[in-house]
Parts: C-alpha cells; sequence; structure tokens
C-alpha cells in the first residue's frame, strides 16, 4: 500500500510457525548436549594422558588404551558384523508374499510400517550391539595382555601335564573368547529367528505341514550347529578348569581335581564333548535334509548324556565309591592340593620347630635373649596417633593418620625400631573463615615434617622422638620436609609462580607471632602445567570450578598437582598390580618417600586354594582406607614382586622388580616394557627400609593355619588346624589379632632381626597358644623365611585371651587399673607375644587418656606374664624383675630418651687449652650452629640437616674428649658437660595471612 513504512515492495521476513521452531530447537538441544557429553569425555581422556606423560608413564597409557581399544573395536565390530549378517541374510531369504498363509494381516501391518526404515533400524540395531559388545570385553584387556604375552612357570601341573601358565593365562583368555562367542551366536540366533518370522519364513501355524521355510531352516540348522559346536569346545575346556574347582574334602577347603573328577568326571566331559560334535554335524547335515528329525535325536541325545554321564554317574561314584573311604581315596590328591596351595603363596619353604615352652620363671632366665628384649617395642603404632597429633601436630591445619608405622632407623650408630608417620596438610583442621577457594587450593598445598620416636623407649610416658619439629630436629634431619603427595592431600592444588613473584605457599608457621608465617614456591618439577588458557578451561571442566579459568592466582608458571593418594598414583602407573592397604613413609636419600607393596596375583593356579584377599586382611585395625586395591578378590596365586615408591615432594612414582623368579611379574615386565626397574636399582639407603609386607603375611598366616599341616592324613582330619585368635585388647571383642613388626631373635637364628609376628590357637573354642609364627623382614638372604613354633599339645600355654583375662581378673592389677582409670580412659596396647627364655613372654603396654577433649594417651604401666607370673608396674624393666624373681637378667633400656644435642656447652675434663680434642669439638660445634642459622634464613632444609649432622658428630667427639681426660686424671670431676643446643628455631620475614575473602 503506497506510504505504508517499507513501502509495498519490501521483502517480507520468513516467520517459521511455532511448531517447526519446536521441531527445530530440540535437534539444536541434542546436538548441544551431545557436544558436551563429547567435550567431558575428552578432558577426561586428555588430563589423564597430561598425567601420565607428568609421571613419565605415558607408554603404559597408551598400551593400556591400545588393548582396551583392540578389543573394543575387534570385538564389536565381529558382534555387530556378524549381527548384521544375520538381519541380511534372513530378509533376503524371506519368502514371496504368495506363498504366504491367510490370517497374517497383522504381520503385514508390522512389515509395511517397518520397510521404509528397515536399513536405519538395523544399522541402529548392530551398532548399539556393537558398542555395548565392545565395551564389555574391553574390560578384558587385562587377560588379553597376560594370554599375549604369558611366561611360562617351567613347572607343569599333575593331571594333564602342560604348564601352569596355561592355567594362569591361556585358559582364562579361551575362555573368555568362548563366551563371547556364544552371546554372538545366541544373539544372531535371534535376530534370524524374528526377520524370519516376521517375513514369514517361520510359522506358528505350519502351512502345508512346513513350519519353516527351506531357507529358514538351513540358516537356523547354521547357527544352532555351531552353537553346539562351541558346546563341544566348552565341554572340552571344562576339563582343564576342573584343576582350580573349589570343593571340600573332609575338614578342609580344597581345590583342584579330586578322585570323582578324575574317575568319573573328567571321561564324561570328553564324552559329552564327542556327542556335541556329532550333534553338531546332524544341524549341519539338516542344510541338505529337510527334516528336524535327526537334529532333535541329537539335541535329545545330547541332553540325557549331560544328564546321565556328566551328573548321575558322578554321583554314584561319589556316593558308592568314594565316601565309604573317603580319606583313602584322596590322599593323593589331598596331597597335590597341599604341595600347589604352599608353592603358589610362597609358603612352601617354612621351619615348624617344636617349641617345648617352660612356665617356670627363674632369676636371669633372660640373660640369653637381651637383643630381643632391648628390642620390645612400647610405643603401640594404633594408639599414639592422637599422641603425635597434639605434641606434633603445630598448627590444626596439619595432622597425622588414625595408625602410624614402625620402620627402621640407625640413630647414634645403633639400628632401632621407630614409630613413624608424615606431617601432613589436613584442610578440615582450618576455621570456617579461612576456607575458600584461594586458601583451600592455592595457599594450603602441601605438608610439612617426618616425625619419628623411639619404639622401645618413653619420656615420662611421651613418645621419645628422634625427628620432630618444624624445621626438621633430632637424629633424622636431612631431608627435603615438604609433603606435596601423601595420603589425605586435598584433590588438587595449584602451586608455582613467575620468577621473582612473592611466594604464596604457606610453608610453615614461625614463632613471630600468631600470624607469621614463612611462604614457599614450589619446585619440584612434578604436576601438569596449567598456564594457557586451553588448559585453564581443561581443569576448570574437570573439577567443575570456574576459578581455575577465572583467578588470576593461576599464572603462566602455574602447575596444577593431582591424583596425589600414593596409592592411586601406584594403581594409575601399574593397574595389573594388587596394592597393599598400608603405604608407609621413609627419609631414603634426603627425600621423603611412600613405600608400596605390590603383588602381581592369579586366581589359575592348578590345585591351589582360593583365598579371599578381603576376608583374609581383616583384622580389628582394618579400616575402608587400608583395603587392598586389588582387580581380583579371589586368589590362588601371590607374590610381592613390586616395591613402589612416591617421591612426596616431586611425585615421581619408581616401580622396583622385587621377586625376580615371578612369572605373572615377567609377563607384565613384557606386556609394559620399561615401566619395572630392575632389582639391582635399588638404592641401599631405600633398601634398609624396605620391609616385609603386612596383607601379604595375612593371607599367607590364614594359609598356613592350615597348610602347615603336609599329611594327607591329617590334612583330612583337621585335628592339627589352627585359626588366628581374636584381638583380645579390642573393648568390642570383633576383628582378628594383628601381626606386630618387632625385632627379635628366633631359636635357632644367630642374631635378631626385625620380623612380622603372630600367633595361633587351636580351632574350636580352645584359646591356649599353639604356635608362634615369625617372617624374616630385614631385606637379605634370610628375608621372607617364616619359623614356625610349634607348641605341644600336652603342655597348657595361655593364649592371647587367656593372658589378657589374667591380666584383668588379677586382684592387684584390677585394684590399680581402678584407680589409673579415675578421671581417665585406661587403653591396652599391642599384646606383643616373644618366645624368651625358653617360653613365652607376653607384654602389653597399658596407656592413660584424660577425659579431656584435648588429651592423648600417655604410656603410664607395662604389664608383662611369663608362665603364671604377672607384673603390672610403671616401666618394662621393673616388670621383668618382678616377673623373674627380682632380676630378669637383662636390661630391657625402655624409660630413657634418646639423647637429643641439647644443653649448653661446658667441660669439666681439663680446660679448652689442655684438651685441643675437646676445644675443635667445640668449635665444630658452635660453626654448625652458625651453618645451621645459615641454612634456616636461606631456607635450605638439606644444608640445615647436613649442619644438624655435623653439630651432632661434634656433640659425640666433645663428650668423648671430655671423658677421656677425665679417666686420665687422678681425681675425676664428679659433673659432666652438657651438650650445646641445636640451632634456633626457625626465623625469617613474616608473610601476610592467608586469605580469608573468597577466590
Amino acid at each position: 500500500m503506497p506510504g505504508s513504512a517499507g513501502g509495498a515492495g519490501a521483502p517480507r521476513r520468513p516467520v517459521l510457525p511455532p511448531r517447526r521452531r519446536a521441531r527445530a530447537l530440540l535437534p539444536t538441544l541434542l546436538i548441544l548436549g551431545g557436544l558436551l557429553i563429547a567435550f567431558s569425555i575428552f578432558v577426561g581422556f586428555y588430563t589423564d594422558l597430561l598425567w601420565y606423560q607428568s609421571v613419565g608413564f605415558s607408554k603404559v597409557f597408551r598400551t593400556t588404551l591400545a588393548a582396551k581399544s583392540l578389543l573394543f573395536f575387534v570385538f564389536g565390530i565381529v558382534f555387530a558384523a556378524a549381527v548384521a549378517v544375520n538381519f541380511v541374510v534372513a530378509y533376503h531369504t524371506r519368502p514371496t508374499y504368495q506363498a504366504l498363509i491367510p490370517g497374517q494381516a497383522e504381520l503385514d501391518r508390522y512389515r509395511t510400517a517397518l520397510d521404509p526404515y528397515r536399513r536405519i533400524v538395523v544399522i541402529a540395531i548392530c551398532a548399539l550391539l556393537g558398542l555395548i559388545a565392545g565395551s564389555t570385553t574391553s574390560g578384558a584387556w587385562r587377560t588379553y595382555l597376560q594370554w599375549r604375552h604369558g611366561t611360562s612357570f617351567g613347572v607343569k601341573d599333575p593331571q594333564f601335564g602342560k604348564d601352569i601358565s596355561f592355567f594362569t593365562f591361556d585358559l582364562p583368555f579361551y575362555r573368555f573368547v568362548l563366551g563371547f562367542a556364544f552371546a554372538t551366536v545366541v544373539v544372531c540366533l535371534i535376530a534370524a529367528a524374528v526377520t524370519h518370522y516376521l517375513y514369514g519364513g517361520l510359522r506358528l501355524q505350519p502351512l502345508l505341514g512346513e513350519r519353516a521355510t527351506p531357507a529358514a531352516r538351513v540358516h537356523l540348522s547354521v547357527l544352532l550347529g555351531t552353537f553346539v559346536l562351541l558346546k563341544a569346545v566348552a565341554y572340552w575346556l571344562d576339563r582343564y578348569s576342573l584343576a582350580v574347582k573349589e570343593s571340600r574334602i573332609g575338614k578342609a577347603e580344597f581345590s583342584g581335581l579330586a578322585y570323582t573328577d578324575v574317575n568319573a568326571v573328567l571321561l564324561g566331559r570328553s564324552i559329552l564333548a564327542i556327542i556335541s560334535v556329532i550333534c553338531a554335524a546332524l544341524f549341519f547335515a539338516n542344510i541338505v535334509r529337510r527334516t528336524w528329525l535327526l537334529p532333535g535325536i541329537g539335541v535329545g541325545g545330547l541332553l540325557v548324556s549331560a544328564l546321565l554321564i556328566g551328573g548321575i554317574y558322578p554321583a554314584i561314584v561319589q556316593r558308592f565309591e568314594v565316601k565309604p573311604s573317603e580319606q583313602s581315596k584322596e590322599r593323593p590328591f589331598i596331597k597335590k592340593n597341599i604341595d600347589a596351595t604352599r608353592v603358589a603363596y610362597g609358603i612352601d619353604d617354612v621351619d615348624v620347630q617344636d617349641y617345648t615352652a617352660t612356665t617356670e620363671a627363674t632369676a636371669n632366665q633372660l640373660r640369653a635373649d637381651s637383643d630381643t628384649t632391648a628390642s620390645i617395642r612400647l610405643l603401640d603404632p594404633a594408639i599414639v596417633g592422637p599422641t603425635y597429633k597434639n605434641l606434633q601436630q603445630i598448627r590444626a591445619f596439619y595432622d597425622f593418620p588414625q595408625f602410624l608405622d614402625v620402620d627402621r632407623y640407625t640413630i647414634n650408630g645403633q639400628k632401632r625400631d621407630v614409630v613413624v608417620a608424615a606431617r601432613e596438610l589436613d584442610l578440615n583442621g582450618l576455621p570456617d573463615v579461612q576456607r575458600n577457594w584461594i586458601n583451600d587450593h592455592t595457599v594450603y598445598t602441601h605438608g610439612f615434617g617426618f616425625v619419628a620416636a623411639l619404639g622401645n623407649t618413653s619420656n615420662g610416658g611421651r613418645p621419645s622422638f628422634v625427628s620432630s619439629n618444624i624445621p626438621p630436629t633430632g637424629q633424622i634431619t636431612d631431608f627435603e620436609p615438604r609433603i606435596y603427595f601423601g595420603e589425605e592431600s586435598p584433590a588438587y592444588s595449584i602451586v608455582g609462580a613467575a620468577k621473582g613473584a612473592p611466594p604464596r605457599e604457606l610453608d610453615f608457621p614461625t614463632d613471630q607471632g600468631a600470624s607469621a608465617q614463612r611462604n614457599n614456591t614450589y619446585d619440584g618439577g612434578g604436576g601438569v602445567a596449567v598456564g594457557s588458557l586451553w588448559r585453564k578451561l581443561l581443569f576448570a571442566t574437570k573439577y567443575q570450578e570456574s576459578n581455575i579459568l577465572l583467578s588470576n592466582q593461576v599464572n603462566s608458571a602455574s602447575r596444577i598437582l593431582y591424583e596425589r593418594d600414593p596409592k592411586t598414583r601406584v594403581e594409575k602407573v601399574a593397574p595389573w598390580l594388587t596394592l597393599d592397604g598400608d603405604p608407609y613413609p621413609a627419609v631414603v636419600d634426603g627425600k621423603i618417600l611412600w613405600i608400596v607393596d605390590g603383588y602381581t596375583t592369579s586366581n589359575g593356579y592348578p590345585y591351589s586354594t582360593r583365598s579371599s584377599l578381603d576376608d583374609a586382611t581383616a583384622d580389628s585395625r582394618s579400616t575402608a582406607a587400608s583395603a587392598l586395591v586389588t582387580p581380583i578378590s579371589r586368589v590362588n596365586y601371590i607374590r610381592n614382586s613390586v616395591k613402589a615408591t612416591v617421591d612426596a615432594y616431586t611425585g615421581k612414582v619408581t616401580l622396583y622388580e622385587w621377586d625376580t623368579k615371578d612369572p605373572v611379574l615377567k609377563t607384565w615386565r613384557k606386556a609394559y616394557p620399561g615401566a619395572v626397574q630392575d632389582r639391582d636399582t635399588i638404592s641401599a639407603d631405600l633398601e634398609s627400609h624396605l620391609k616385609y609386607p603386612e596383607d601379604l603375611f595375612k593371607v599367607q598366616r590364614q594359609l598356613l593355619a592350615n597348610y602347615h599341616v603336609q599329611s594327607p592324613n591329617e590334612f583330612y582330619s583337621g585335628s592339627d588346624f589352627w585359626r588366628v585368635p581374636q584381638d583380645p585388647t579390642e573393648s568390642t571383642g570383633q576383628g582378628l589379632q594383628p601381626p606386630y613388626y618387632l625385632t627379635l631373635r628366633m631359636p635357632g637364628q644367630d642374631a635378631s632381626a626385625f620380623s612380622l609376628t603372630s600367633t595361633y590357637v587351636p580351632t574350636g573354642d580352645r584359646n591356649n597358644l599353639a604356635a608362634f609364627i615369625a617372617v624374616s623382614s630385614d631385606p637379605g638372604p634370610d628375608y621372607g623365611k617364616f619359623r614356625i613354633l610349634q607348641l605341644p599339645r600336652s603342655v597348657q600355654i595361655n593364649g592371647p585371651s587367656q593372658v589378657q583375662n589374667a591380666f584383668r581378673s588379677d586382684d592387684t592389677i584390677a585394684e590399680q587399673l581402678n584407680i589409673l582409670s579415675r578421671g581417665t580412659t585406661v587403653r591396652f596396647g599391642n599384646l606383643l607375644t616373644l618366645p624368651v627364655g625358653g617360653g613365652l613372654l607376653y607384654v602389653e603396654p597399658v596407656y592413660v587418656q584424660a577425659e579431656a577433649t584435648t588429651s592423648f594417651p600417655l604410656l603410664r604401666k607395662v604389664l608383662v606374664q611369663f608362665g603364671d607370673k604377672v607384673a603390672f608396674e610403671d616401666t618394662l624393666q621393673a616388670s621383668l624383675d618382678k616377673v623373674f624373681s627380682g632380676d630378669s637378667g637383662v636390661d630391657a633400656g625402655a624409660g630413657t630418651p634418646p639423647p637429643t644435642g641439647g644443653g649448653d656447652t661446658g667441660g669439666t675434663g681439663g680446660s679448652t687449652a689442655a684438651n685441643p680434642d675437646l676445644a675443635r669439638a667445640l668449635a665444630d660445634a658452635q660453626q654448625a650452629i652458625k651453618d645451621s642459622q645459615a641454612a634456616l634464613q636461606a631456607q635450605d632444609f638439606a644444608a640445615y640437616g647436613r649442619a644438624q649432622a655435623a653439630l651432632r658428630d661434634a656433640i659425640t667427639r666433645a663428650v668423648k674428649a671430655e671423658q677421656d681426660a677425665a679417666a686420665a686424671s687422678p681425681s675425676p670431676s664428679p659433673s659432666g658437660s652438657a651438650s650445646p643446643s641445636p640451632s634456633p628455631s626457625a626465623s625469617g620475614s613474616a608473610s601476610p595471612s592467608p586469605s580469608t575473602t573468597g577466590g
């Protein structure tokens, strides 16, 4: 219209109807959602790859990914292709519509509706089934890699004469492929049957006497024949699977072939395999014959044969031939089981001694065992965690684990048992006002320090620390104390700063005011660079945290530390290992290392009894955090083949070969070349801190409770079986007694050794001691050597629960415990058993903890029992002397703290001018103090540790020089010199307090 806006000839913008707009919006949203899901998957994949590259194990990532991808695509494509082929064959061999019988109007409607989308539907179904099959089969990558790289055991099974590797590596893969083939044939059979029915090839109502067209009959006959042929293969493989079959003979669990298996089942499986082949041939013959009669007869014969040969006949043999004389019939098979189990679990070389334990306590009876009694550990690592926390936490944002660890260190030239822990970061200790993204992830980034105390001494009931405080002081100081990778580290921290930028990571608090602190900039090289915009976007998506992308705390030099738990890091670089549940920290070569024991396992060792790792390793101190990390829960072969370390500062993961003969480890080393270093690359310092792992010992002690019996007749009766006792120190009475690390000398040993120990009581309701077991834990020729002291059945030796009952029921002790418990909680420490003095000595520390919320356990008493004599005194020495008629004959050495190197320098052994050695030592001590102060100013803790070591050396030389001078003097001085004090506490410029605002 003239004069109207825009003119009469102006184009008009097309407007989509609302319904069309809605139709366009839905695909758009679906596409965007799909892209977001794909990007999230990519982020997980790519950040995982970056992590593997950061620890130098990218080849592990690629190898595992390649194995999974190979299985996914090969089996997924095969499955999808097989189903598609059967769809296509069934469709193309459909009968013409003229051949259809009346009354199929309903199917006609389905066909009419389906035909326009037939190809799309078939492709979609096959693709979906292929994805499902590929995803399922990719999970068997461990099975595939073991089959692909299997290593011979060099030992043949006693029944089939095949190498053990066939059962551990080959048979599981064959079973996996067979299961896949069965699933493929079944789904193909369903697809073919549905298609034939839909298009008239199969009829519920026969046409001219035929329920199937010739094409449908041929097609289904081939599939059914293939299924039965696979069943023949399954029967044949079942013969070998009998070698790991679980059953029960007599009073014990049993694995392997028994009498009935060898004389009835084995033959039956072979016959059924032959019958299955014949039955399959009848199905294939149906291709040229037009009757289901012969295949039907074959299937019926197979079912009847399976019932008679596979079920009834073995049951008759078992009931009428085996049961009446089971012990004699099963004797050779029980022997095979005993021998195989002992070899598979590494308990075939056990030294079992008869130990006639005396119950009489006389004076000087322990004199010959002075080395053992001097090392009795009174510090219970399961109790003193709160004590460490209260005395060494320093600040609320540090923490210690609930259960500490036991290790060995050389203190003043003597190897000592110590209880150790790492001072880790605990963000939960921060007040709420300080909890924000900046503080949680850029300021509070690491723990600080390593704390250790002697196991057999106390300082007024408190631990006698040999490494403590911030910065570290004591006898163990020369190490990098920062802990960026630990069991309690945050999920991620962003560290690092540009050159010249002020440090912002809180290093440790100082004594210069309430808010004073030293800050640090991480330079350990661990983690992944996150300075670029692309990396920021990746990790912001991974952790759903926009601050990573937007905050100026993330700079060009920033690195993100993630996957920081030692077990998690080792699990990722060695996903084929079963990991011990308790990593422990150790100071090695100037670094704090987390040591993680790795096990190679299998559940396919012939004749070996299977064990549940979860059940075998559970005891009174088990927690969710201490559970094993394992790819399989039931095993019948285990080796401690790998010792792994994680550097607490750099995060570096190193895997070391430990068992050089293990075929399973050799197999994995072929699959992952270069991932595991040779055993001879372990440094001497690291080797000195390696020990026999607890979880492996728990599994082995459970097996040895029965498999110490090597006579088949006695094993069948079970009369000499043992069990691990309940932990009597637990008030709930729940859980088995855990094993204990002790330095002791077993009968027959030339010298004391660091060992892992436990006890046995008889099966049933009896609680007297049946045996004592120890395994040498010091690396060397004797490492891993099991020794069992078997007590005579005719002598009553109290077991742990009976000893604990004797402690609690003694009137004198009960009265003292009642006094101690007024206003406090009495806690019983680990009940230790030691074979000394020709008998069994029980020692139990008793702790007292006030009821205040800030209190902590203190060692107050020591319970001791030998025979029927019980003592409850303030010190171990006093308790031993009381039990052994006033003089035990040994110096227990407990109760005196170690020299600390503190005090003022002085001397009485003559002036320094007259004693040049003393003067030189004192001058060196003064210089060491100056060096310590300078090192602290520079925050060089390695130099600080060296200076402290020099200080201790100077103190030792000063004391010796003075003692030498005093010995040479005709009138010795009545007093001695004190030691110079260690370097003062850390000082330096204070830094601003952490942020109290949101990130």
